[in-house]
């Protein structure tokens, strides 16, 4: 099932030089707009060096968010409904969908650094500190692709999908370090942010790549996000079960 992601991916590859499009231009203007601002980048050497971990899990998590959208394609064409006529196992259809979110997203995450060096940036963490960026990109995209495919499972239609993915977007990103140190952001806001994997995300790569420090707190996110993705994958698969039932 994973192969036939692949294969899918490979017969259209623009779409990963597309979802690149926005993240760039967040790189690049909004990297230059707010350089001049010392107190956002925590102590980073520019603000584009402290934005671009943030700006690799950005992308991450909106491409993760989105990935229902291709279980809803393979619904509405009875991809699915074929596949249930198979051996192929259950578990494997939705995790194979979870799957290829992880790997467009590391694709991505390797794509945006190459921009980074360009642009000057240093990965004070050196190889682990990319390897750190890469994996919690990865993660991150699978823990809401598991989201993202549970409600596509349970809705089956493409605009409430995209309501959906845009009612958990923008407050899960502010709620987030992704644009600014979370030393300025309201209390209230730091609290909540604790509880956000897009959070955990961030300040994995972060401290990885940008501090070269906490090594402990960094290894303690990335297992949160790999439990996470557990959940959310469980959360699909239990609705992919759901819709069987429907049938």
């Amino acid at each position: 099932m994973v192969g036939r992601q692949l294969r899918n991916l490979m017969r259209e590859p623009i779409w990963i030089a597309l979802l690149l499009i926005q993240p760039m231009i967040w790189l690049l203007l909004y990297g230059q707009l707010f350089s001049r601002v010392p107190s956002l980048r925590g102590g980073a050497g520019s603000y584009i060096e402290f934005l671009l971990p943030g700006i690799v899990v950005m992308n991450a998590f909106f491409g993760g968010t989105w990935a229902g959208m291709a279980m809803v394609t393979d619904l509405d064409r009875h991809v699915v409904d074929r596949f249930l006529a198979t051996p192929a196992s259950r578990l494997s259809i939705v995790l194979s969908q979870v799957v290829r979110s992880g790997l467009i997203a590391f694709i991505q995450a390797i794509v945006i650094l190459v921009v980074g060096f360009a642009l000057g940036v240093r990965v004070h963490g050196g190889v682990a500190g990319v390897v750190v960026l890469l994996v919690a990109a990865a993660l991150v995209s699978m823990v809401f692709s598991g989201v993202s495919h549970g409600i596509a499972l349970l809705v089956r239609r493409e605009a409430t999908m995209i309501a959906a993915s845009n009612f958990v977007g923008l407050p899960l990103m502010f709620l987030s370090s992704i644009l600014i140190t979370q030393r300025v952001m309201p209390h209230w806001m730091q609290e909540l942010a604790r509880f956000n994997p897009v959070n955990w995300g961030v300040r994995a790569a972060r401290d990885a790549v940008v501090y070269d420090r906490n090594w402990d707190g960094v290894g303690i996110d990335l297992l949160l996000l790999v439990a996470a993705t557990a959940v959310t994958s469980a959360f699909a698969t239990w609705t992919f079960r759901a819709y069987q039932r429907t049938l």
